[in-house]
């Protein structure tokens, strides 16, 4: 069993094509690392983090710190010991997300590439296409109507809206995106910028249109577990938990609590052993589940997508970071299709 013998990590500054807006701030580029894993017969696996303090809790520089830390927990150590290595990883290291997923990716991506297998069949199968929505960020209602229209024009029927600064601009967000693409299938993503009541509000404005929404995802603050059940029993429109659920112990939390009817996954909160766990807490507690990313690159949305194809009880997919990229790692297809390969996630940045 061949042993890891470096571990490194790098800036990755990715500029978006468009400025990016949600309720808790606005991104014009993913200042994000890049983490190689080397083996003793020479194999290298990649990984990435997104480090964002509003949401991770971290800034870049401390999740530069935390993986070079992290030099001491996973060389020498077998490859193929992955998960007692990323057990050691988030108890050393607790907090730190986006460093420990890019690491944790990075041994698995390894651990695949020694012997050649896809990253999906860790988690039960071999990879195939996976579908994703695109993203209207926090922007006027007339470039909204325009990003939709242009997103359907590029073959996206799954959209998802972002809201939660002001009521009356969300709803109108919301209509403007209807008119422009009338038959997409419609998310709305308050990242924790309402409350319960207003959340209420919001769902009966939006479906006195005549709109119906597939979910409503992380409507009030991350920790306000009662609010976020508050908020599900005062609507119809099914609630999507995102930033309360971080850990297994999260998502029993959030089912003991009836806080939700769908989790959001996603491997830059949870790494992605955690978040199989997660989705089988989640199916277990007959819940739906949705995946979800931050701004990443190939590298990481790719290893997402492999979570997606292996599992293949996802009902809800947002993997579109790297189509919001003014430029990728890698050449990669415009669309919403991620057609994803092997071995490991199948992604060598070239940049």
């Amino acid at each position: 069993m061949s042993e890891i013998v470096d571990l490194s990590v790098e800036t990755l500054d990715l500029p978006l094509s468009e400025p990016f807006e949600i309720s808790l701030g606005v991104q014009h580029e993913a200042r994000n690392v890049l983490v190689t894993v080397e083996t003793e017969d020479g194999t290298t696996g990649y990984g990435e983090g997104a480090p964002i303090p509003p949401v991770t809790g971290e800034t870049r520089e401390a999740a530069l710190a935390t993986v070079r830390a992290a030099a001491e927990v996973v060389e020498g150590r077998p490859v193929g010991n992955y998960r007692r290595i990323v057990s050691e990883l988030r108890s050393t290291f607790p907090g730190m997300v986006s460093a420990t997923f890019a690491v944790e990716t990075a041994v698995l991506d390894a651990f695949c590439r020694e012997r050649e297998i896809a990253l999906s069949e860790l988690f039960g199968a071999t990879p195939s296409p996976v579908e994703t929505d695109m993203t209207i960020p926090i922007v006027p209602a007339g470039t909204a109507r325009e990003r939709a229209a242009r997103a359907v024009e590029q073959g996206y029927e799954h959209l998802k809206i972002k809201t939660g600064n002001d009521l009356d601009e969300d709803v109108d967000r919301v209509l403007a995106v209807r008119e422009a693409a009338p038959e997409a299938a419609l998310k709305v993503d308050a990242n924790q910028g309402w409350t319960p009541k207003e959340t209420a509000r919001f769902a009966e404005r939006v479906a006195d249109q005549g709109i119906h929404l597939d979910l409503i995802e992380q409507p009030v603050a991350a920790s306000d577990v009662v609010g976020l059940a508050e908020a599900r029993r005062r609507v119809d429109v099914p609630i999507t938990a995102d930033e309360t659920v971080f850990t297994p112990e999260d998502a029993i939390r959030v089912v003991r609590e009836g806080a939700a009817d769908i989790v959001n996954v996603k491997l830059g909160k949870s790494g992605p052993l955690a978040a199989a766990d997660i989705a089988s807490i989640a199916k277990g507690a007959d819940l739906d589940l949705m995946i979800g990313c931050m701004l990443e690159s190939a590298v990481g949305i790719h290893a997402s997508a492999h979570l997606v194809a292996g599992i293949g009880a996802f009902s809800f997919v947002d993997l579109d970071g790297n189509r919001l990229l003014a430029e990728d790692v890698v050449e990669t297809a415009e669309g919403p299709v991620h057609d994803i390969s092997g071995p490991g996630h199948g992604v060598v940045p070239e940049r």
